[in-house]
């Protein structure tokens, strides 16, 4: 019977385990969806007071749709840019037709809008589509400065 639960807890402590090292390797050089808890526990509570960032590393956030041109036209450059910054900055997809909670309260009217958080600081939002070297240059700028 020791043994048996024993054995439980072991396997727990190992699943627990080998879903933190994919979860932090899938964040790892690529885009990650989002949904709205998601949102609030890694990037934002918007439900507190205040914006207050809970990341380690600089973030971009894509507020998106499926139906929208533009922002079908830069999710390969996020992809591109997620691999290029790898460990330096964290890149974040939220679809605001799944996610209407986020987008009434970033006040999103257009799309795509792109959310930069710096680790500390306030968070700068533009809108429209860009180039890659665009996206770098506000990457720089806003980010890794």
């Amino acid at each position: 019977m020791k043994n048996r639960l024993l054995y439980i807890v072991a396997m727990i402590a190992t699943g627990i385990m080998a879903f933190s090292i994919c979860a932090s390797a899938q964040e790892k050089g690529k885009v990650v969806t989002l949904t709205t808890a998601e949102f609030k526990a890694k990037v934002c509570n918007i439900d507190a007071e205040g914006f207050k960032y809970l990341g380690k590393k600089p973030a971009i956030v894509d507020f998106y749709a499926d139906w929208c041109g533009p922002c079908r036209a830069i999710a390969p450059t996020l992809e591109e840019l997620a691999k290029e910054y790898g460990d330096k900055i964290v890149i974040y997809k939220v679809n605001i037709d799944k996610s209407r909670e986020l987008a009434v309260a970033f006040d999103i009217s257009s799309i795509p809008a792109i959310m930069y958080i710096p680790v500390k600081g306030e968070p700068k939002m533009t809108l429209g589509s860009r180039s890659k070297d665009k996206f770098k240059k506000e990457i720089e700028a806003y980010l890794l400065k």
